[in-house]
């Protein structure tokens, strides 16, 4: 049963060519990182997904390797995108500079594309796209064991979920807590639920929903709280989640909308910050250091924290951790 989708989102507007620094990346200050972190060059964050259209222009460089899990969709290699969703969350995660299209959070990360979700026709008999526990679970834990580079001992250090649903599966869980225990951060999407009303209802997604998960929201590019964005007591921050443009599949070029296109600005920040951190202190940073890390970064908005988490994600701004503001995780309070 495909008890996982990607969230529903919106596609604003389509372009075949665009010339476009997305005003998200400029909202989570990642270029006034890029200098310490070296543009996130040589982390690899997995993409779990729909796919991904390899021969991008702005992202086939970046792609260190991709894995198949739909059977019923091509070989074992082929992350073909018949959506266009996993092509906009790996564009917004390390599209390339290259002078035209778009540039993503984390230019030089290198991205492992891992295809789970299918085409199939919903009770209405239009075309959705769904993944099965089963097949995220295999994907997960194939993210943990993969391997590359030219020594065979480049890891995945960040996963990207923009997907769920409302299935509350413990296998699933335990698949997130072991990727957690191996150091790898979980990014997922708080999902497109919401009903315009603040904090007064709580909408649950899975994964993002699980506790070790970094659960994203989203927020507008003029700083309000769009009304499609999930509220629970576990959204850990927001990020630029609306009028997103990215890479996409015919046309080329998209701006959307949903907490889908939220994710991925944390995920490629999260690559930034294990390079800034790891060249400034000489050693790997844990799973649980690089989230405080992560929301060390954040500054609030004065919101309810099932809306906005621990705030917005801002990459040169740096707060104290206290106990109140890592208050959705049982991680330790780290400095």
């Amino acid at each position: 049963m495909l008890n996982y989708r990607i969230p529903r989102f919106e596609v604003l507007a389509q372009e075949q060519s665009v010339y476009e620094k997305p005003a998200g990346v400029r909202m989570i200050q990642a270029e006034e990182v890029w200098p310490q972190s070296r543009k996130g060059e040589d982390v690899v964050v997995a993409v779990i997904d729909s796919g991904c259209d390899v021969n991008h222009t702005d992202l086939k460089s970046n792609i260190i390797d991709t894995r198949n899990f739909v059977t019923t969709e091509g070989g074992a290699q082929d992350v073909t995108d018949r959506n266009g969703h996993g092509t906009h969350v790996a564009g917004t995660i390390a599209a390339v500079e290259n002078g035209a299209g778009v540039v993503g959070v984390a230019p030089k990360v290198k991205l492992l594309i891992v295809k789970v979700m299918q085409e199939y026709k919903d009770a209405n008999g239009d075309v959705s796209y769904g993944a099965s526990n089963s097949c995220i679970i295999d994907a997960i834990r194939y993210c943990m064991e993969w391997r590359g580079g030219a020594d065979g001992k480049q890891r995945v250090r960040v996963i990207n979920m923009s997907l769920g649903g409302e299935f509350n599966d413990p296998k699933l869980h335990k698949a997130v807590q072991e990727a957690v225990a191996n150091d790898i951060l979980v990014v997922c999407a708080a999902g497109n639920e919401g009903r315009g009303s603040g904090a007064a209802n709580d909408e649950i997604m899975y994964p993002g929903a699980y506790p070790e998960a970094v659960c994203v929201g989203a927020i507008s590019l003029d700083g309000t709280f769009p009304p499609f964005t999930n509220t629970n007591d576990q959204v850990d921050l927001v990020a630029p989640g609306d009028d997103i443009w990215s890479t996409y599949t015919k046309p080329s070029y998209a701006k959307l909308k949903g907490t889908s296109m939220a994710a991925p600005h944390v995920a490629g920040a999260a690559a930034l910050l294990i390079n800034w951190l790891e060249s400034k202190y000489n050693r790997t940073f844990t799973e649980p250091e690089i989230y405080a890390q992560l929301i060390k970064r954040t500054v609030s908005l004065g919101e309810d924290p099932r809306l906005e988490g621990c705030g917005l994600l801002q990459l040169n701004h740096v707060i104290t951790v206290t106990a109140d503001s890592v208050r959705v995780r049982n991680h330790p309070i780290l400095a």
